[in-house]
């Protein structure tokens, strides 16, 4: 029993984290899920500090599982220690957010986190959550979405986002479901591609939160250079809270992030018309 949107933001900040541990060099993820029981000494695996903030919460028992693995550059125990520090960050250009959300959130269901990592070596991130009391009385969803048909007619989408992990990951859902995707790492790029491009982009999936000039900017002046450019906002911030200043302006649509497949399927297929 939790809340989905903030167990898929531990889900997507692990692969992601994964992915650039990585780099652009050849290299595995793996994702296991499953049921384990857990007695007291298995639970004393998991460091104190990354545990659920009630002493109480991790007893002996039945817990859900979710494990990370990559074979990406790894790390020492100094970084590891100061992986969960917000702001905190090994790579240029990122924020430093990620692992800070995801303990609060572990902590606030309760669950606890176990890294394993040497230099080198990879990674290996396992979660626990404790098992709901109820008993099971649906199916299990699968953890990979069943395949989707590609779009009947391809489209080029602009992914404008100052983050490279999420611009990696857009190009393999987007490509996914058969559309050509350009992309921009902020607003002013966005632009110049719209002025060489912007009569072949049938949609724009534009970052609130961007370096050098913001969403609300760049999507004033891309409105300005095509009146008729289809726009979807997309942001970590709720829909309310980010669209307030956008209300006017003529929105094809909101994508929260992080988004699943689905989710982006059906925001393309309202601001396309079907």
């Amino acid at each position: 029993e939790g809340d989905s949107s903030q167990i898929r933001q531990v889900v997507m900040n692990l692969i992601i984290n994964a992915s650039e541990a990585i780099g652009d060099r050849a290299g595995d993820i793996g994702i296991t899920t499953g049921v384990v029981q857990c007695d007291a000494s298995y639970l004393a695996t998991f460091p104190a500090s990354l545990r659920s903030a009630t002493p109480s919460a991790m007893a002996p028992g039945t817990y859900v599982l979710l494990e990370v693995n990559d074979s990406g550059c790894g790390m020492d125990e100094e970084v590891v220690q100061k992986i969960f520090e917000p702001f905190f960050t090994t790579k240029f250009t990122g924020r430093g957010l990620g692992m800070a959300a995801v303990l609060g959130i572990l902590r606030g269901h309760g669950g606890a986190l176990r890294i394993i990592t040497r230099p080198e070596e990879g990674a290996q991130f396992t979660i626990l959550l404790p098992s709901s009391a109820q008993a099971e009385t649906t199916r299990f969803r699968p953890l990979v979405e069943a395949p989707q048909p590609k779009s009947a007619t391809q489209v080029t989408i602009l992914l404008v986002d100052d983050e490279e992990s999420i611009r990696r990951v857009g190009i393999a859902l987007l490509e996914g479901i058969g559309h050509k995707v350009l992309t921009a790492g902020d607003g002013i790029e966005a632009l110049e591609i719209m002025r060489e491009h912007g009569h072949e982009i049938g949609c724009v999936i534009l970052d609130l939160t961007m370096p050098r000039l913001d969403g609300e900017a760049t999507f004033r002046k891309l409105k300005a250079l095509h009146p008729n450019s289809r726009v979807i906002l997309s942001s970590g911030y709720m829909e309310r809270e980010a669209t307030e200043r956008f209300s006017t302006l003529g929105l094809a649509g909101f994508l929260q992030k992080p988004y699943s497949l689905a989710e982006l399927r059906l925001k393309l297929s309202e601001a396309l018309g079907g």
